[in-house]
């Protein structure tokens, strides 16, 4: 059962901390607020959130600034964050997306629909922290318990998000994941995301992994290279 997890939620709006309190605690969720980015890492670190809802545009320090502080700091490195936001233009999008959400969700709010998605999010992340196997290809090891990965030995830091896509297409090497499958798996069914953020996770991927690691099928998706193990 989903109960007595901890959940933060920041916003500017107390109308909306009130509203989305009643209808997470009706639901058995533990809840703290926060009314700006910088009460909202300060309550993070006391609190210890098993997920954050963080409002974009907030002042004092906005919700992509604050999501990027949050994940410089190891103890949040993986914590589940979904951004909230009345904006709904695809750069918006894609700048959560790379600051590290897991989750993107527009007002007005739908609170049966967001109570579902925080489900869905925690009952995923619960199924990955039970998998303690290793995955060795080639001179790279990912370790799934400890969410790291290493390549000769070196460990590169890797968001959660282009973790958790590597981690995807290499333990089915050599299938070609179409977009919409890739979509499905890492941001969930639920949520619309535009072709650049899967662009844009891939190409940092590469980078920082090897260009020879993932192979693009032109027009349907991507895959893990077994050659190179």
């Amino acid at each position: 059962m989903l109960t007595n997890y901890k959940i933060l939620i920041v916003d500017d709006e107390p109308d909306i901390l009130e509203f989305l309190t009643y209808n997470f605690e009706k639901e058995g969720f533990d809840i703290s607020t926060a009314n700006n980015g910088i009460q909202a890492i300060k309550k993070a670190k006391e609190y210890h959130p098993d997920l954050i809802i963080l409002d974009v545009m907030m002042p004092n320090l906005n919700g992509i600034e604050t999501c990027k502080q949050l994940r410089e700091i190891p103890a949040f490195k993986n914590t589940l964050i979904i951004f909230l936001t009345a904006r709904n233009e695809d750069v918006a999008e894609v700048a959560g997306f790379n600051a590290g959400a897991d989750d993107y969700v527009s007002k007005p709010i739908r609170p049966k629909t967001l109570v579902a998605r925080v489900k869905t999010l925690l009952k995923r992340n619960a199924r990955i922290n039970k998998d303690s196997l290793k995955i060795k290809m080639g001179e790279l090891e990912i370790d799934l318990e400890k969410r790291t990965v290493h390549k000769n030995g070196i460990e590169i830091n890797l968001p959660k998000k282009e973790f958790q896509l590597l981690v995807l297409l290499s333990q089915t090497p050599d299938k070609v994941f179409a977009r919409e499958e890739i979509y499905n798996n890492i941001w969930g069914n639920s949520i619309i995301v535009g072709d650049r953020t899967l662009d844009v996770h891939i190409r940092k991927l590469r980078k920082k992994i090897g260009e020879s690691y993932i192979r693009t099928s032109k027009g349907v998706g991507y895959s893990f290279n077994s050659r190179t193990t």
